[in-house]
């Protein structure tokens, strides 16, 4: 599971003027029409064709807790493709961000000054560019890890260094164990 991928697109999903289809049926016609043919739909859902026709005739209707959360992911992630856009565009422009975050953060420091990693509470509103960059390297197809360098690095700068106003030796910001995370727009 990918925890900050999952968690940029749940905020994005937010924005969403209609709500994606909910049960099999209709979410299995909503992909067939974007996918073009039962084919393409078997192939990324991992079953047979046959199968995805039964779903869009109806004729199946209570998929598997896996096919079912499978289904589901991937019908969200192709919905109101122009809204997600827009509210993607908003957050790296103008709006920014907001992480809201229950992790283990510590930073690297010059000798002398507390960087132990201590489980921290932040919510942190981030500028566009973080979300921008998160975004970016979303559609890129980045690693959680790389989306969670992104986001200690954007913390380092906004919360830690409080945009250049303090702790300028600051030189790296550890961000483990998360327990929490999610972000807003």
């Amino acid at each position: 599971m990918s925890m900050f991928g999952d968690g940029l697109d749940q905020a994005v999903q937010k924005a969403f003027t209609k709500s994606a289809p909910k049960s099999a049926g209709p979410q299995m016609r909503y992909l067939v029409k974007q996918l073009k043919g039962t084919k393409a739909v078997a192939e990324l859902l991992g079953m047979s064709q046959r199968q995805v026709e039964r779903y869009v005739a109806d004729k199946a209707k209570h998929p598997r807790k896996d096919l079912a959360a499978r289904l589901e992911r991937e019908v969200k992630k192709r919905w109101q493709p122009q809204i997600r856009a827009k509210a993607r565009q908003r957050a790296a422009t103008t709006g920014g961000i907001v992480i809201d975050t229950q992790a283990r953060i510590g930073y690297t420091a010059p000798i002398g000054s507390t960087d132990e990693d201590r489980l921290r509470h932040l919510t942190v509103a981030l500028p566009p560019q973080y979300a921008a960059r998160l975004f970016e390297a979303q559609e890129q197809g980045a690693t959680d890890q790389r989306l969670q360098e992104i986001a200690a690095e954007a913390l380092k700068e906004v919360y830690f260094q409080d945009s250049g106003r303090r702790a300028g030796q600051l030189e790296e910001v550890r961000f483990t164990d998360i327990q929490h995370l999610e972000f807003g727009l």
